[in-house]
Parts: C-alpha cells; structure tokens; sequence
C-alpha cells in the first residue's frame, strides 16, 4: 500500500481519530490501499468485539408512512404501493416465533404510521416482554418525547432512528416534509430517556460527496452512538429518484470499515440492502468491520409490500429458513452466532444499566 495510506490507517488503528481529508482519502483510496482499509477493520473489529455475530430478528409491521422522503419506496405518495398494517395480535405471533427461534432481540420497523398511537404500541411492547425473553428495539420515526418515554417505560430497550446524511442541505432536498433539527432534537430526547440509540447514513444519495461522506464518519463518531447503520441507495423506480445513480458495495464498505476504525465498539450491522447489491454484499460487510445482521422476520405475505428499494433479499423465505441461512452465512465465515441480547457495549464500558 502506498505510505500516505498506510500513515493514516495506522493513526486510525491506534488513535481512532482521524481528519476530514485523511478520510477522504481513504473513501477514494485505489483498489490495493482499499484491501488493507478493509483488513484493518476486520482486524481491529476482532479486537475489539470478538468473532460474535448479533442477530436481531425484523418484523416490519406496517408499510403506511406520512412522509415522502424523495428515495423511499413506502413514501406517501406511492400510488403504486399495496399498503398493510399487522394487527396487534400477528404482531405478537411473529415476535413469539422470532423467540421460539432462539432471537433474544426484535426489531419492531415500521413507516411513520401514525395508526399505532402510543399507548397501543405500549400494549404490544408489554405483552411481548411478558412473554417472550427478547430485547426490543423499535423503529417508528418521530414521535414526542413523551411517547418515547412511555414506550421505553412499556418495555422498549433501543430505538433506531436513522439520519441518513449529516449534511442539512442534503437532507432538505430528500426530505421535503421533514426537518433535519427536529430528528436530532428526537435523537437526543432518546439518548436522555435511555435507549441504546442507533442512526445511520445512505452511502451514494444523489448529490452526495466523498466530503460529505467524510463528514458523516465524524458526525456519527461524535454521536457516540450505541448501533450505526449504513447502506447504500438504491433507486427505486417508483419514487421522484427513478433512475438515479445508486451507491456503490465498495464505496459502502469503505465507510463500514472506516466507522469501525473510528468506532471500535459499537453494533455495526450488514445491512440487507448490500445483499442486494451483490449475492456476498453481507458476508463482505462482515469482513470489513460489521457485526451485527438482521434476519426477516415479518410474515411472508407482507414482506414483498415492504420495499423500501428494489432488489430486497429474502421475499420469499420464511423466518426459519432466514435463520438458518443467517447461521451458515456466519459459521461459513468462521464467526459465531451471539446468544445473548447484544446489549450496546458502551453502556456496558460506562457501567450504565440496561434492561
């Protein structure tokens, strides 16, 4: 690898701090400096957390959604779209079988569907933690503090709430009806009531540089978060973004290996969507830093009405097949499958409590 490479790759293993150029150079790095970026990751990701896989079971239980961000397929105004929403009673069912599969946490996804009023989802959250040994996670988009508090008092452990670019110009422009401050304001109202909180970014958006790419590494650092989530746009022909240019799978796994360089410990999953992207995409995000995958759990009759993006993997499986292919994925790879919760190691580093 060339000298300038290898000179920032090493601060970056040793320090976990790195400058905006430094970064960008690595983000365009040729494809030899790039095999090393990505051997470093793995490398300081065994380090740091182990061979350990966590697997967290997804149930998208309603593809209705009140926005219309420009790339997303459950956006508002997709016509096109057959919408569903699970009842409260298969939602239960789903997560007990996700538990009688040996998951020990769910991922309760949806759009922003204002049907599942708070107190609701309180009701699933408390008869699922009830019954079933799992932590949950959920993923609903804004809401008030207050409905947070009282889903986290319900049962709920983490919160996903994805930002998808740093850049508020950027966001702007993909986010007609929504506010970039107003996402941080609940990003940080979820971090004072408690949650293990996870964001993340959209590696490839139209109008996005390896600047800002750049700038998204040190956002998501300074965060400090508990899970960080990448993946890569894929345009969807149904949406104002038809067309468009997507991300690329090596420009993703750069930025995986570099936030794991930056963010030792934290839950990096390998996101479905670079399964989509390439039949190996998730096994290569496993080996330049990712730990974490999410298998599908949703019932099968709704999964192919909740498409974010075209190409999504694993319509047609049931969850138990999705289960035991995750698992040969992982052993395949000569990691091990977590059997634990995964709660976020750095509440566990700081001491904190988690339920």
């Amino acid at each position: 690898m060339t000298t300038a490479a290898e000179e920032i790759l090493n601060r970056l293993v040793e320090q976990h701090r790195s400058t905006r150029d430094d970064l960008v150079a690595l983000l365009r790095a040729d494809e030899r400096d790039a095999r090393a970026l990505l051997a470093a990751a793995d490398r300081v990701r065994a380090a740091a957390v182990g061979d350990e896989v966590q697997l967290r079971a997804l149930i998208e239980f309603s593809n209705h959604c009140r926005r219309n961000c420009l790339y997303c397929g459950l956006r508002r105004d997709n016509r096109e779209l057959s919408r569903y929403r699970m009842t409260v009673e298969e939602i239960i069912a789903a997560a007990g079988a996700a538990a009688d599969l040996g998951y020990r946490t769910l991922v309760l996804q949806s759009g922003e569907d204002q049907h599942y009023e708070t107190d609701l989802l309180a009701v699933v959250l408390r008869t699922i933690k009830a019954h079933c040994d799992l932590a949950v996670t959920l993923s609903i988009g804004e809401r008030e503090e207050g409905d947070y508090r009282r889903l986290r008092e319900a049962g709920a452990d983490r919160f996903l709430l994805r930002i998808e670019t740093s850049s508020t110009d950027l966001y702007r422009t993909l986010h007609p009806d929504s506010d970039w401050h107003r996402r941080m304001e609940c990003i940080h109202a979820l971090r004072r009531l408690e949650y293990q909180v996870g964001s993340g970014v959209m590696i490839g958006l139209p109008g996005q540089t390896a600047e800002m790419l750049a700038d998204d590494l040190l956002f998501l650092q300074a965060l400090d978060l508990d899970m960080v989530g990448v993946g890569p746009f894929i345009s969807n022909p149904a949406t104002p973004l038809a067309g468009a240019t997507g991300g690329t799978l090596e420009l993703s796994l750069r930025f995986v290996a570099c936030l794991r360089l930056l963010c030792p410990e934290a839950l990096i999953p390998a996101t479905s969507a670079l399964g989509a992207l390439h039949p190996t995409g998730r096994q290569q995000a496993l080996q330049a830093g990712a730990d974490v995958m999410m298998p599908n759990a949703t019932p099968v009759q709704y999964r192919e009405q909740y498409q974010l993006y075209p190409g999504k993997i694993c319509l047609g499986e049931e969850a138990a097949e999705c289960r035991q292919c995750v698992e040969a994925m992982i052993e395949g790879l000569g990691r091990t499958v977590g059997i634990g919760f995964g709660h976020s190691r750095r509440l566990r580093a700081t001491g904190a409590m988690v339920s």
